[in-house]
């Protein structure tokens, strides 16, 4: 079975992931989330990404006040 590892920048990004995992739930395809900024903690999201056995990342950022 596919995994897929979602990755957001922030909490605020979460509606728009609420909507990919929507699909993926209707799917059946398995799937991870997460909240990592690449910009704050780009070190924690390196070693999230390499760790993980998923076949598929989606990263989800842009909606924090920055």
């Amino acid at each position: 079975m596919q995994k897929i590892f979602i990755i957001m920048g922030s909490k605020s990004d979460q509606p728009v992931a609420e909507k990919a995992i929507a699909l993926l739930k209707k799917f059946g395809v398995g799937y991870e989330i997460a909240v990592a900024s690449a910009h704050r903690t780009p070190e924690r999201v390196k070693e999230m990404v390499t760790s993980s056995d998923a076949d598929v990342f989606i990263a989800i950022a842009g909606l924090s006040a920055a």
